[in-house]
């Protein structure tokens, strides 16, 4: 009898290995292929989940009543910095008040990082946009998504014209 085993009928020593089972250079590839993936979504989430990541930039919040410049016409948008139409409201309020600054004031309130800060605006939803005259006295709100074109038509409406480079004074 011969020391050396004989493959199976119809096998050959090469064809006795298991198909399914990679060689070993096949799984080194595959994690030289896996490792950088996984660091590279690793990073992802962290640089997604890191905390304020969603907040608006510049100094766009206030928290509580901010003071108001006398004579000077303001909108105060009530909402918070993760409610979606709050979120798609940041940018124009950043650009109205960059745009109006002294003729304009742009006040923004995160009610749900301090809510007692909405109860002197009697809100009841968010974003909820309020308008006052140069005096501080309420012109009229609106609840939701506004867009920077209508907000312009409401202090219109109210004869407060912004798109001359003089004040903003209402119409007589």
């Amino acid at each position: 009898m011969s020391k050396h085993k004989t493959p199976a009928a119809g096998l050959t020593p090469s064809s006795s290995r298991q198909p399914d089972r990679p060689s070993a250079s096949s799984r080194r590839r595959r994690w030289r292929a896996a490792v950088p993936l996984v660091l590279a979504a690793s990073v992802i989430v962290v640089l997604a989940t890191r905390p304020g990541r969603d907040a608006a930039p510049g100094p766009m919040v206030s928290h509580g009543e901010a003071a108001h410049s006398a004579g000077i016409p303001r909108l105060v948008d009530l909402g918070a910095d993760k409610c979606i139409p709050c979120k798609a409201m940041a940018p124009i309020l950043i650009e109205l008040r960059t745009e109006y600054a002294g003729r304009m004031q742009v006040d923004f309130i995160d009610v749900w990082k301090e809510p007692s800060a909405g109860d002197p605006y009697r809100i009841f939803a968010i974003p909820t946009q309020i308008f006052f005259d140069g005096n501080g006295k309420e012109l009229t709100r609106h609840e939701g998504f506004i867009s920077k074109a209508d907000i312009l038509a409401t202090w219109k409406r109210f004869g407060y014209d912004f798109a001359s480079s003089g004040p903003s004074a209402p119409r007589s």
